[in-house]
């Protein structure tokens, strides 16, 4: 339970996933690289603080609070996994238009029954 309540973890962890170093992090909070480094190791963050932090990350207090590095990577993985299929349903469409075998289909149809009509035609002659 710790590790869910360590905020400079979290912050760390986020920080690494925006490929973030800490001396940008720093830079945007007008602060040390040291200071950062000491925020990632405490256990708390002071509100203030962690409201300027978030900000200078793009997430809100709350997420970084609420942030789970399992649940974030499955999240990741499910829009690749989302994407990666829909690219392939995309590239299978590209290859298997159903519409134009339709069309194929009810030319080839619409032929055969004017060969029969032209057959009969010809017979009763």
């Amino acid at each position: 339970m710790a590790e869910t309540l360590h905020i400079g973890r979290k912050i760390g962890r986020i920080r690494e996933l925006r490929n973030m170093k800490q001396e940008t992090l720093a830079a945007e909070l007008g602060i040390s690289q040291q200071a950062v480094s000491k925020i990632e190791q405490s256990e708390k963050v002071e509100d203030e603080a962690l409201e300027k932090v978030a900000k200078a990350l793009g997430v809100t207090p709350l997420a970084i609070k609420n942030f789970d590095e399992e649940k974030a990577i499955n999240l990741f993985n499910n829009i690749y996994d989302n994407q990666f299929h829909e690219n392939s349903v995309a590239f299978i469409y590209q290859q298997f238009n159903p519409i134009e075998k339709i069309i194929d289909l009810y030319e080839r149809l619409l032929q055969s029954e004017r060969e029969k009509v032209e057959l009969l035609k010809n017979s009763k002659n």
